[in-house]
């Protein structure tokens, strides 16, 4: 071998090095449909875990405004986070820029569609706070569930040019409504066991109690020492946690709940295909040679208009509360560190749950990603362990419980199934 061979060899080696460091260094995206699977289960932990902290805190009597306000600043902290580490790694290229590199583009019409949905997003879970109060953890999730899987789901359907599998998308989009009628069937079953229970109370409904199936105010609703222990599901229990709540809902119209409900539904039915909108720009809204947002950059535009719309109509409601809350003030809401770790907490389960959900959905569709929206499994879960909902319920309430929850299980893994593999 000459020094030529040698030469070109090396030179060889030298190419394919730096060619292989490049893609090693390329930007990280979810592309593989497991890891898109895996993103939407933690998401799907993440996104129904977060409502059970709020409900917790308004239950202990915090005022809702305070506690959304501390939540609204993690819930951004998070798309900073993953901006700035996952859209950061490795070496950006012109089909692919980094999150900091985007940031000085030409891409308004997309920056604009992101936040659009965050501004919805963040007024349908504003809403949901109250409604979690009015109609209960459960139903509410399972409403607002159906609404965003029969509207939104079939929206980025279209949008993701088909690449989910009809045959079996739209059956777990059915397998969902089965579950929402079974859901509103739980409610209404339950919400009959409490007004048989009110009913029949009576002054020496205390005397009554004994050991066993017992929640502790400490555990589940007002965070003190008190040693007093209440049946779950009693009508005592529901008479002490109203007093105890800061959202007062005895002799509120079920109308007002109903209402809050489907307005937060047709919110978050819209924001996830405006945020597909804005990363794959199916309507041809960028001048050409302007490269799509990518997911993180997208997410952290969405987050900066959901956190605004956040923080300027709680600041609001501080001085002028809905719902005959007490007023409060922006000195008072600095003074409350009652719950507010609790309340930070939720915030980043929301914000990472969201960005989970949208790294799924660029990998797999976001068709698929909706899949996510079963989070009342996991709402549900959490309202039986921490709040006793359900306890000392009639057989029909229980049966009617697993049978949704059952369905809600199917839907999961039919949505999931379903997901495609987008073309980049």
């Amino acid at each position: 071998m000459d020094f030529k061979d040698f030469s070109e060899i090396t030179s060889l080696t030298s190419s394919i090095s730096e060619s292989n460091l490049r893609a090693e260094l390329k930007m990280y995206l979810v592309e593989s449909k497991g890891g898109a699977i895996g993103c939407m289960l933690l998401a799907l932990f993440f996104l129904g875990t977060w409502p059970a902290v709020l409900t917790l805190l308004e239950r202990r009597g915090r005022l809702p405004q305070h506690t959304y306000l501390d939540y609204s600043i993690t819930n951004f902290l998070a798309a900073v986070i993953i901006a700035l580490t996952f859209g950061e790694i490795g070496k950006g290229t012109h089909d692919a820029p980094n999150f900091l590199a985007q940031l000085a583009q030409n891409n308004w019409p997309s920056v604009m569609y992101a936040m659009a949905g965050g501004v919805v997003l963040s007024l349908g879970n504003l809403s949901t706070q109250y409604a979690f109060a009015l109609v209960g953890l459960s139903v509410t999730e399972v409403i607002t569930a159906s609404i965003t899987v029969v509207i939104g789901t079939t929206l980025n359907y279209f949008l993701d040019d088909k690449i989910n599998k009809a045959e079996i998308l739209f059956p777990g989009v059915a397998c969902f409504l089965v579950a929402v009628c079974l859901g509103s069937a739980v409610h209404s079953s339950n919400t009959s066991d409490n007004r048989a229970k009110l009913q029949e109370y009576s002054s020496d409904s205390l005397d009554s109690l004994k050991e066993g199936n017992i929640v502790k105010s400490k555990d589940v609703e007002s965070g003190s020492d008190s040693a007093e222990k209440l049946k779950a599901g009693t009508a005592v229990f529901l008479i002490d946690l109203e007093k105890r709540r800061s959202i007062k809902v005895f002799g509120k119209s079920t109308l007002i709940g109903l209402t809050i409900i489907f307005f937060a539904g047709s919110c978050f039915s819209l924001f996830s295909p405006a945020f597909n909108l804005a990363t794959n720009d199916q309507w041809h809204s960028l001048e050409k040679g302007v490269p799509h947002l990518s997911v993180y950059t997208a997410f952290f535009y969405f987050s900066v208009s959901c956190v605004v719309i956040g923080v300027i109509l709680n600041i609001i409601f501080l001085y002028h509360p809905v719902l005959n809350l007490p007023k409060s003030s922006l000195k008072a809401y600095l003074g409350d560190w009652n719950g507010r770790g609790w309340a930070l907490v939720a915030g980043l389960l929301c914000g990472f749950g969201n960005g989970l959900q949208f790294m799924g959905g660029q990998a797999a569709g976001y068709a698929a990603a909706d899949a996510v929206q079963a989070l009342p499994l996991v709402s549900t879960f959490w309202g039986i362990i921490l709040f006793g909902e359900y306890r000392r319920s009639s057989p029909r309430t229980y049966i009617l419980l697993g049978s949704m929850l059952f369905m809600f299980i199917v839907a999961v893994g039919v949505l999931m199934a379903s997901s495609g593999h987008r073309k980049h």
